[in-house]
């Protein structure tokens, strides 16, 4: 839980910074862009490291590359030598921690719960990181305000933060494969999309997932902008702007943790609609807090499609796979890095309004060409006699 507290603690402060620091939509998209490439590249190898390796060496290995980013920022920031481009790099950085400890953390969950158990598990663990995305942008955006403090503050708490998730990670289990690969670590990537081209189910998840992610995630990259040039307010806007969403996403989180299996497919559609339809109401909204109320519903919609995406996938692939799996899954938040530039270019263009409501049309239609696919690949019952 330390680690995605310090990450969301930062990620507020480096949205502030980045928009401070050029007042560009495209900057801000650009740092999320760096999160991306890096992690086109490491998000499968992590998947690979999972399957084959002790889980908890990764996890450390992950959390101490984090430390070492967010360290730096706050250094560089101390002394004055901050620029714009050492945002990126530490965005860069800390796209492969994330890369490396998410496979490695939802198949760890699968390793210590009971199959029949494991949606519940990935719901209820996913309501903890939601709760961290309470707490960080509230306190990230109130500890910005105060002077002796600042930014620089911020990403010293975020470092200490993410050292913490070190020390308690020594604690957890070794976390060894169950099956021991005896393919290389390449041929073990090539296996893992054969095995998933096989399964058109989860394909289908998978590709869903990755659409919907790309096109509608990166909101949460420009509500620096939203707030300064929209609202005209400061960061104890974009603190709680961001707090409202994640509040959303906690209670959907809890609420979906106890739905029966049956229910998830349905419940998993319904989430990305609501995601959809209220991120072209938060793009549309005039007053501010409005939009806070409205980015409740964004933040439940977008956190419930997300979990329950992953439970899907998760139930359906066999033990072995979970890494890889779960490292294809993310790969839809490289998507959503990479997606976050063309998107900042357009709202420099054409204003930030229009492009968040592009977003959720976008969402939608992923969403309904989603159904379509599984109603083709889903045999039709024969009919009663």
């Amino acid at each position: 839980m330390f680690i995605f507290l310090a990450s969301q603690t930062q990620q507020i402060a480096r949205g502030w910074l980045a928009y401070d620091l050029t007042g560009s939509n495209t900057a801000l998209g650009g740092v999320v862009f760096a999160f991306g490439v890096t992690s086109l590249v490491a998000i499968p190898a992590g998947g690979v490291l999972a399957d084959r390796i002790g889980k908890r060496s990764i996890l450390m290995f992950a959390q101490s590359t984090m430390t070492a980013a967010a360290l730096g920022v706050a250094v560089a920031i101390s002394t004055g030598v901050i620029q714009y481009w050492m945002l990126v790099v530490a965005g860069g950085v800390q796209g492969l921690g994330m890369s490396l400890l998410g496979p490695s953390r939802l198949a760890m969950t699968a390793d210590l719960v009971e199959r029949d158990s494991l949606t519940n598990a990935i719901l209820l663990s996913n309501a903890s990181v939601q709760m961290t995305r309470v707490l960080g942008p509230a306190v990230g955006g109130i500890l910005i305000g105060i002077a002796v403090i600042g930014v620089g503050g911020v990403y010293y708490v975020g470092a200490t933060l993410s050292a913490l998730s070190v020390v308690a990670t020594v604690k957890l289990p070794a976390g060894a494969p169950r099956y021991r690969s005896r393919l290389s670590a390449f041929d073990d990537l090539v296996d893992g999309f054969a095995y998933v081209r096989k399964h058109r189910e989860l394909a289908r998840l998978l590709v869903v997932s990755l659409l919907v992610v790309m096109l509608g995630f990166p909101h949460i990259t420009f509500l620096p902008g939203l707030v300064e040039d929209i609202y005209e307010l400061d960061a104890w806007a974009l603190g709680l702007l961001t707090t409202s969403g994640a509040v959303g996403a906690v209670i959907a989180s809890v609420a979906l943790a106890s739905a029966k299996q049956s229910r998830l497919p349905s419940l998993q559609i319904q989430a990305a609609i609501v995601f959809g339809v209220s991120l072209i109401a938060f793009a549309v909204v005039p007053q501010y807090w409005a939009a806070v109320v409205v980015m409740v519903l964004v933040g439940g919609g977008s956190a419930g499609f997300q979990a329950l995406n992953n439970s899907l996938a998760l139930t359906i692939a066999d033990v072995e796979y979970h890494g890889r799996v779960q490292s294809l899954i993310m790969l839809s938040f490289t998507g959503f890095g990479l997606a976050s530039l063309p998107f900042g270019k357009l709202a420099d263009v054409y204003g930030i309004r229009p492009i968040m409501s592009l977003m959720g049309v976008l969402v939608l239609i992923s969403m309904g060409f989603g159904m379509l696919w599984k109603r083709r690949i889903t045999p039709t019952e024969p009919p009663s006699l």
